[in-house]
């Protein structure tokens, strides 16, 4: 990894000193598994997207992290539900995204963000990638990963999603491939700490796995292009489906052996309504331990009915009968074990990238990525300037801010965020065992064991040794303005 800057730096110290509590600790990438920091136990996703008002909901003035109270709202709801991430695809770097951010860190929610938007600049058009990939469209990304990577539960970044498909350019691919070298590099250059960057791929037959392949393999003469992760907007299991009936067996077979984390980064098919999400306890479970979970699609309803929830009014949401069913279904899922690492996928080797890992005839098959635009280079190795910069913030408020309902128009009652007091992400059932204010928080399996942690900080990829020195030249620095 390369050295962290002065900014970097700055940033490290911001967070070593300051007195806020983190609801989560710092994930890694550990080959085919995100693992915790603190008992590199495996870590699940078990998510949701996040999209309030769908496209239309995203303007220059907000977007779904800049309304805090609808943050709330939604971060209880989540809670309660079980979810531990949730990603959101369009997001304005120049706005404040601190007491959103805060919330769901303090609900334990990681959150996997989408640098891309809808906006005309700020994604990679599929049909003419190079006249989008400008020096621009490299601050508009770069904007988005420093608004977001000094707060612990931020999970990760996706460098795009569906872009490779079958309407796209030939030369798709090797784009993708330099927006997550740009990215990696930049955040190895800038950042605080590591964050992956990974892509999410639209689930076409013919191209699906030469995708993973293209952009998973490793590259001699740019290793940072390779992803860190990749997910799978899946919507095959439609009903009372089966694992092999879905093809989920298929699945398992393309990715045997990889040597980074996949998941389903979309899934939930609404062909059969309502959903009843059958397809859980197979994803969560043995035949599928090769993948690291999923998120649903999607947390509010909008036009195309894939909703958990529905937002009536900004004081009103009622929770639809899909809601019930996926709740319901991740109760199922034995988080105790699905965190057991599993040695032998972590320790995957990466392919070395070549030809013959691509099966059609009409994907590409050469890794001669673009070299940056003008000025990208220096914008990589200098950083961006007038930076955002989000840090976390004290939750006071934890009261429900909106009326809830179930399906059936009964009011649901006793609704509110808890202020997770330990390092570690919500679960299934986790909040109706826990209290606010206990010293450790209760974990409740499946089987009706239990275990608990000590209360503890966030977790930092630094050394004692390193610490201890970082913290003696800050009190002489901060000593030395005192005499000023």
């Amino acid at each position: 990894m390369a050295p962290i800057s002065a900014r970097g730096i700055a940033f490290l110290a911001t967070a070593l000193l300051s007195t806020l509590v983190s609801a989560v600790e710092y994930l890694s990438i550990s080959g085919s598994d995100f693992v915790t920091n603190s008992t590199n136990k495996r870590f699940d996703i078990i998510g949701v997207t996040y999209q309030p008002g769908g496209s239309s909901g995203f303007t220059s003035t907000a977007d779904p992290l800049s309304d805090t109270e609808a943050c709330l709202r939604d971060a209880i709801i989540m809670q309660k539900l079980g979810v531990n991430v949730v990603r959101i695809y369009n997001l304005d770097a120049d706005l404040n995204h601190d007491e959103c951010a805060s919330i769901f860190n303090a609900a334990g929610i990681y959150m996997l963000l989408d640098v891309n938007s809808g906006l005309y600049g700020q994604y990679i058009d599929r049909s003419d990638p190079s006249s989008t990939y400008t020096v621009d469209y490299m601050e508009h990304i770069f904007a988005i990963v420093e608004a977001f990577w000094s707060y612990p539960n931020t999970l990760g970044f996706f460098a795009g999603n569906e872009i490779i498909n079958e309407d796209a350019d030939e030369s798709v691919p090797k784009y993708i491939r330099a927006v997550v070298r740009d990215l990696k590099e930049y955040i190895a250059l800038h950042a605080p700490r590591s964050i992956g960057v990974g892509y999410s791929a639209a689930d076409v037959a013919t191209m699906l796995t030469d995708t993973w392949a293209y952009l998973g393999c490793e590259l001699e003469n740019s290793t940072y292009s390779k992803m860190d992760f990749f997910g799978l907007n899946d919507y095959e299991w439609c009903g009372d489906s089966s694992f092999t009936e879905s093809g989920y067996d298929n699945l398992v077979t393309d990715f045997s052996g990889t040597d980074i984390p996949v998941f389903f980064s979309e899934y939930g098919c609404n062909n059969v309504a309502p959903r009843t999400f059958t397809n859980v306890p197979v994803l969560y479970g043995d035949d599928m331990a090769e993948l690291s979970g999923g998120l649903v699609y999607e947390f509010t309803q909008e036009t195309d009915k894939y909703g958990l929830v529905a937002i009536n009014s900004s004081t009103e949401v009622t929770l639809l009968q899909d809601f019930n069913y996926l709740m319901q279904e991740f109760l199922t899922i034995d988080v105790a074990s699905r965190e057991e690492i599993n040695k032998t996928a972590e320790s995957a080797s990466a392919t070395s990238c070549a030809a013959s890992l691509i099966s059609e005839s009409t994907f590409l098959s050469d890794w001669d990525l673009p070299d940056r635009p003008s000025g990208g280079d220096d914008l990589v190795t200098s950083g961006i300037t007038s930076a955002p910069t989000g840090s976390l913030v004290s939750v006071t408020a934890t009261t429900m801010p909106a009326t809830v309902y179930n399906y059936t128009g009964a009011e649901v009652t006793g609704l509110a965020l808890v202020s997770l007091g330990c390092a570690d992400s919500n679960y299934p059932g986790l909040i109706s065992t826990y209290t606010a204010g206990d010293e450790t928080c209760v974990y409740a399996t499946s089987t009706g064991t239990s275990s608990s942690k000590s209360l503890a900080g966030p977790s930092f990829n630094v050394d004692v040794g390193t610490i201890a020195m970082f913290a003696a030249v800050l009190s002489g620095f901060v000593g030395g303005l005192m005499l000023l």
